[in-house]
């Protein structure tokens, strides 16, 4: 009888996941295992906080997800295998104690994670262990999606346009993962260990689950919500201050989860006219369209801009735009409404999408700084990084990257604020201070009058910093620092 482990990585949960599926076809004892890789979170430790846990959402997140998933596993004769380790070292062991013919796992797209997938695979091959992974956590990947002339894309609307070509019922089919009896197979006393806790590995809880449930079940509550408000998706996905994006990016990122259920659900909304479902669809197919470009285009993971020449670009590197990089992640820049964005990104690891791209502009095209130190920033912070995504955005927003924003447009902070947040309800909920200006002002605080600052009790440069730059004379500062790159004159 044949006996297969299969590895979660990014893919926590137990319905329509395709290593599971498969594993369950053709074994039958099945276990499943998860590794908190070493290599990953120990340079998340805050290295000053020598006698101190880390508070990090997503290890929070991910660790009680998997304790939700052990309890389900144990109701139905399982379990989960949970280690704190190398994956290179604790899966290959973990298979040869099982007595395991073959471990299943699912794609990764990231160049480090493809590394540590051919070392374990090499690994396990010397044990005569076999090592099959799948596609599970996007729709079309690597070259699935090709241009007329089979070129990889580089602007998403043709790509988008060829992806819904391409797209037939059996890419959204659900992976039936309904076990036999006994199928799941009971841990062996030396493996049957409970989780490591946060504390043992450095970390601590962070009360993520107030506001994000960590299971596939939360994570099927948040969507039921959404469709409720889907078919207005186009209209509240760009106001903050408003419920109208879907919440569902921190359980699509560690898979609890199917993007299939997901683009399956848009799509037939999509079909029976939803304007809503249409573009929230396109939103999931640009998740493909970074993930595609990654693993074609892997140099990206090292740092380096997609447009080649745009790494030409000399950026502000002084102590001074040191101390601006300070305030921009602090949300001390002056401007309310990326201050706010950035508040609401420390004090939750979630940022409203509109404001990514207004923080992002703001850092690279007023602020004159590297966009690097920003993708770094997210990736520290956002509950959903996803590394694909994540510099996706920062290029697009730098306009380094493919089908980026041409160079001179640069979002004007406070037109962004006056369209977008047109009350100040969001920026009121994250700087209270400010509560007490009028619509009109607070979009803009040195702008008041002595008289309305007075009445609000808001002395700029006390209670909240006077703006860091002025936008007009960033402005032209940044289409000097692009003329290094420049194809196109402006209007």
């Amino acid at each position: 009888m044949q006996k297969a482990l299969v590895w979660l990585r990014r893919d926590l949960r137990l319905y329509d996941q395709a290593a599971l599926h498969h594993a369950l076809k053709n074994s039958g004892s099945v276990w499943l295992a998860f590794i908190f890789d070493q290599e990953i979170l120990e340079p998340l430790i805050e290295k000053d906080s020598v006698n101190e846990l880390t508070p990090d959402r997503r290890v929070d997140f991910i660790w009680q997800g998997l304790k939700q998933l052990d309890a389900e596993l144990r109701q139905q004769g399982g379990g989960l295998i949970v280690q704190f380790g190398k994956p290179v070292d604790c899966i290959p062991q973990i298979a040869q104690a099982l007595e395991v013919q073959t471990v299943y796992t699912n794609h990764d797209y990231e160049p480090s994670a493809i590394a540590r997938d051919t070392a374990v695979s090499v690994l396990l091959k010397k044990h005569g262990i076999e090592f099959e992974t799948f596609k599970d956590q996007v729709i079309f990947e690597k070259k699935e999606i090709l241009t007329n002339s089979n070129t990889v894309f580089s602007i998403f609307t043709p790509y988008k346009n060829n992806w819904l070509k391409t797209l037939q019922d059996k890419d959204l089919a659900a992976y039936d993962c309904t076990p036999k009896k006994g199928q799941f197979a009971a841990i062996p006393k030396p493996l049957d260990k409970p989780l490591p806790s946060l504390e043992s590995m450095g970390f601590c809880t962070t009360g993520i689950e107030s506001h994000l449930p960590p299971s596939p079940e939360g994570g099927q509550a948040l969507l039921e919500d959404f469709l409720t408000r889907i078919d207005h998706y186009q209209i509240g996905r760009d106001f903050p201050a408003v419920k109208g994006v879907s919440y569902l990016s921190t359980h699509l990122r560690f898979g609890m989860l199917s993007i299939r259920g997901l683009v399956r659900e848009a799509h037939r909304r999509m079909l029976a006219g939803s304007m809503g479902a249409t573009i929230w669809l396109s939103e999931l197919i640009w998740r493909d369209f970074y993930f595609m470009i990654l693993s074609n285009h892997p140099r990206l993971a090292d740092g380096v801009s997609f447009k080649p020449d745009y790494d030409n670009i000399e950026w502000e590197s002084s102590s001074h735009a040191k101390k601006l990089f300070t305030a921009w992640c602090e949300g001390k820049t002056g401007y309310p409404l990326v201050d706010a964005a950035m508040h609401q990104l420390n004090q939750s690891g979630y940022m409203h999408n509109r404001l990514r791209m207004v923080v992002a502009s703001f850092l690279t095209k007023d602020l004159g700084i590297d966009w690097r130190w920003g993708e770094a920033y997210f990736a520290k912070h956002l509950n959903d990084f996803e590394l694909s995504s994540n510099n996706g955005g920062w290029q697009w927003a730098s306009s380094s990257g493919c089908d980026a924003q041409p160079y001179f447009r640069i979002f004007n902070p406070i037109t962004q604020s006056e369209k977008f947040d047109p009350e100040g309800k969001f920026i009121k909920r994250y700087l209270p201070q400010l509560s007490k200006l009028s619509k009109k002002s607070i979009h803009a605080p040195w702008r008041s009058g002595h008289i309305e600052l007075e009445a609000a009790d808001l002395l700029l440069g006390r209670d909240y910093p006077l703006p860091v730059v002025d936008h007009d004379e960033a402005r032209k500062k940044t289409l000097v620092r692009y003329s290094v790159v420049k194809k196109v004159t402006p209007e």
